[in-house]
């Protein structure tokens, strides 16, 4: 299989990587975090500029129809830097949803503005006592003529403190899951932003005679959801791959100037071997992520999706703890960047499914599995 890039992703892997790093240090990346936004505008405008925000958009709806792999290649390279731009909470989940289930009207009026960096949205699905694969939708939809109102508690909502919109899933009348728009400062709607652990930002979200439109001509979102959220979950692993390979970096460049008794610590076999395999389970896990990309060619499975979330929350939690030990005491302190992008690759494994509930999903299907003829 050719595992090559084309000219042109090899052109936007290199641009993003570029801007990227022009803008975000450690040091810079602490100040972003710090502030009450927790990203940089800037970067979003510059983003914006390059195309990204509408990469998995129809030309149609003002963005660029670029496939899976573009999508990876960039989110890597947002896990490489840590950068906190929410491009996967404001724009590819929600701005995924609008495009497949959304009217043309509602696409053409939402969608450029998305990939112009002008419009934030933000997806309000989990709910309080839910988890993932089976996120219970207790928001209850009221219709009203022809209008709806929401009521019911979305949380987390990532980034839903800085939305404009929001894509709100909800029960409908006749007991089938909808979407609606919701515009975040609209009568009913109360949020609660707060910082999680990886520094980024989430918020709780009120819904109480919320005026909402229907997004689509109606009907049961379930399967766009679905779709959509496999999408996220190859977007976590992308991202994850890139943390995971600096972290690598940033390990073994301290294994080499960091002395010991006289010598540099990769003199000592033990930790060079340590660091071997660190490498091993980074290309395991990139190898399940670019397995779980390809078949986004198509419409995506959820059992692939599982299959890879597991190898790789198993490899970023071998990779993030053999970081931090090998480190020493400043591998888990605020002021080395080792510590934060193990604090990323753990917001991650906790994200749409942790490691264990994919394993669940996988054993489930064990007895569906072809047994060989003997």
């Amino acid at each position: 299989m050719d595992f090559d890039l084309t000219d042109e992703q090899a052109l936007l892997r290199d641009t993003v990587r570029d801007l990227l790093n022009r803008h975000y240090n450690p040091e810079s990346r602490l100040a972003a975090i710090g502030t009450d936004l927790g990203w940089s505008r800037k970067v979003w405008g510059q983003l914006a500029e390059l195309g990204v925000l509408g990469l998995s958009f129809a030309e149609k709806d003002g963005g660029m129809e670029a496939g899976p792999v573009e999508t990876m290649l960039v989110l890597e390279e947002i896990g490489r830097r840590l950068a906190p731009e929410p491009l996967l909470d404001a724009v590819l989940v929600p701005g995924g949803l609008i495009s497949a289930v959304g009217t043309p009207d509602q696409r053409q009026r939402i969608l450029p503005e998305v990939a112009a960096g002008t419009k934030l949205l933000a997806f309000a699905h989990g709910e309080p006592g839910s988890r993932w694969p089976d996120h219970a939708v207790a928001t209850a939809a009221t219709a009203q003529g022809e209008a709806y109102t929401l009521t019911g508690t979305k949380n987390p909502v990532p980034h839903g403190d800085c939305a404009d919109d929001l894509v709100v899933s909800a029960t409908l009348p006749d007991g089938d899951l909808g979407l609606f728009l919701v515009a975040a400062d609209a009568t009913g709607v109360d949020r609660t932003a707060y910082a999680t652990v990886d520094g980024l930002r989430g918020a709780q979200v009120v819904l109480d005679g919320a005026p909402a439109e229907l997004l689509g001509t109606g009907g049961d979102a379930t399967n766009a959801v679905n779709e959509v959220l496999t999408r996220a979950h190859a977007a976590l692993c992308a991202e994850s791959i890139g943390a995971m390979e600096e972290s690598l970096r940033l390990t073994t460049d301290y294994l080499k100037t960091r002395k010991q008794f006289g010598v540099t610590l990769s003199k000592f076999q033990t930790l060079t071997q340590r660091a071997a395999n660190m490498y091993v389970s980074l290309e395991l896990a990139r190898s399940m992520s670019y397995y779980l990309t390809a078949s986004l060619v198509d419409a995506g499975d959820p059992v692939i999706a599982s299959r890879a979330r597991l190898q790789v929350s198993r490899s970023a939690r071998h990779i993030g703890q053999e970081a931090i030990q090998m480190h020493g005491g400043i591998g888990v302190t605020s002021e080395y960047p080792v510590s934060h992008y193990v604090a990323r690759l753990t917001a991650i494994e906790r994200t749409l499914g942790s490691s264990l509930e994919h394993l669940r999903v996988l054993t489930a299907q064990v007895a569906d599995y072809a047994q060989p003829e003997l």
